[in-house]
């Protein structure tokens, strides 16, 4: 069973960037398909990217040409590249993994809390 810890969420200003990064235990992040999802205050949780075993990555299109996934198998970590950042993109920010491609996860991390001012 894999273990999923969120880190580098923070405040930044409105047009600036963050880097949210997903350290995997228990599992290696190249066997499982890795999302980031966001849930902010009063709204459910949003889908933002994901990064299959095999194929291409996908994003919600409130994020395309604005955030990156990636991973670093050796370091078994996820990233969230974050460019850009709106006011709106304020949210608990979510790393999931999935044991397959085609599923809902199956794991999920604590979040880590983003905030973007104006």
């Amino acid at each position: 069973q894999v273990q999923l810890v969120e880190s580098g969420g923070g405040l930044v200003r409105s047009g600036g960037s963050l880097r949210l990064s997903c350290a995997a235990s228990g599992g290696t992040v190249s066997n499982y398909r890795m999302d980031w999802y966001r849930q902010a205050p009063g709204a459910e949780r949003e889908f933002l990217a994901r990064l299959p075993r095999f194929g291409t990555t996908t994003y919600a299109d409130s994020v395309q040409g604005r955030f990156i996934i990636s991973r670093d198998n050796a370091q078994n970590m996820v990233y969230l590249q974050m460019n850009s950042l709106k006011p709106d993109d304020s949210a608990v920010y979510y790393c999931a993994a999935s044991t397959t491609d085609w599923s809902p996860p199956d794991y999920w991390g604590q979040g880590t809390q983003v905030t973007v001012s104006t």
